[in-house]
């Protein structure tokens, strides 16, 4: 009664690891429990089984080999997932490293489109468009600070030029003035020369 409920025990083993496997069977009776998946070990294990009335009658040893097998599988597929969870740890571990490294790429990015707009003018961080408006900005105001003075002057070389040309006339009436005044006064001495030389 025992070994039907190992028996039991191990098919339902069975059906959780139906797809563990192992070596290539052999073609011998003893050489099946040796190699060939756990399917067609317990396939093996009931076919050279005796009955007894509605119950399997299992060898010991082919039981004992059987639980082995289950056994070693179970090792080899604890290991094998221990295996994949280091790898699966391993690449989060690389991903998370990649992800640092990919936020670490935008920001420097970032950085450098911000660096490349912008520059420093007297110690003060501009934008590159911010600084090209204000020096169209300053050379407006310029253009047209020259147009006013330019024009102011114009209108002084004119005032100027006019001055001049007043002050050459004033000069020249002056100068005929004082020449007509000289000439009344030497008209004058002379008339006055002549009277006191006529009284004598």
């Amino acid at each position: 009664m025992l070994k039907v409920l190992t028996l039991c025990s191990l098919m339902m083993l069975f059906v959780g690891l139906g797809n563990l496997t192992q070596a290539q069977d052999s073609s011998s009776d003893q050489g099946s429990l040796n190699g060939g998946t756990i399917d067609s070990q317990f396939d093996y294990i009931y076919n050279v089984s005796n009955n007894y009335q509605e119950y399997k009658v299992v060898k010991r040893t082919n039981l004992d080999r059987l639980k082995s097998n289950i056994l070693d599988s179970m090792r080899t597929m604890r290991q094998e997932v221990l295996d994949l969870k280091t790898q699966i740890s391993s690449q989060k571990d690389s991903i998370g490293t990649m992800n640092t490294v990919l936020l670490q790429a935008e920001a420097d990015k970032e950085e450098a489109i911000a660096a490349k707009d912008n520059f420093t003018f007297f110690g003060i961080g501009i934008h590159k468009g911010v600084y090209s408006s204000m020096m169209w900005l300053l050379v407006a105001i310029l253009a047209v600070a020259l147009a006013f003075f330019s024009m102011q002057y114009l209108r002084s070389f004119k005032k100027i030029k006019k001055a001049q040309k007043d002050l050459a006339e004033v000069q020249e009436e002056f100068d005929s003035h004082r020449k007509n005044t000289l000439e009344r006064e030497r008209k004058l001495k002379r008339e006055l020369v002549d009277a006191q030389m006529g009284k004598k």
